[in-house]
């Protein structure tokens, strides 16, 4: 079994090319209605982020009580993924030494999506 977090998005034509500048990766564009992406993909490393408009998915609620948990691999990485969600986002948890010799953080991003971003040092 694999989980791939779905994360949806009011615009999701500008917001994807956003978490693209905050991750990299290649977006795939998976359905558009005329001008309007309604489903993208972003792929970045192994990894893949789904994403949807709010007009093709129809949340209940602004992030529907997921958390999306990011295990970075680069201290720098982690440091510059936090500094970009809080710029314009919410800190649930500032940064923090993790029992677990690392760094934790959670904060949620400017579309209400809540990142649980870890560092484990080697």
């Amino acid at each position: 079994m694999i989980a791939i977090p779905f994360i949806v998005v009011e615009n999701c034509k500008d917001e994807i090319k956003y978490y693209q500048s905050v991750f990299g990766g290649e977006i795939a564009i998976l359905r558009k209605q005329g001008e309007e992406v309604l489903n993208a993909d972003l792929h970045v490393g192994e990894a893949i982020l789904k994403f949807a408009d709010t007009q093709a998915a129809k949340p209940v609620l602004k992030g529907d009580y997921v958390r999306v948990f990011l295990k970075i691999e680069m201290e720098k990485e982690f440091q510059r993924i936090y500094s970009e969600f809080a710029a314009n986002g919410t800190i649930n948890t500032a940064v923090y030494e993790a029992p677990f010799n690392g760094l934790l953080a959670i904060v949620t991003d400017r579309n209400g999506v809540c990142w649980v971003l870890s560092y484990y040092r080697t």
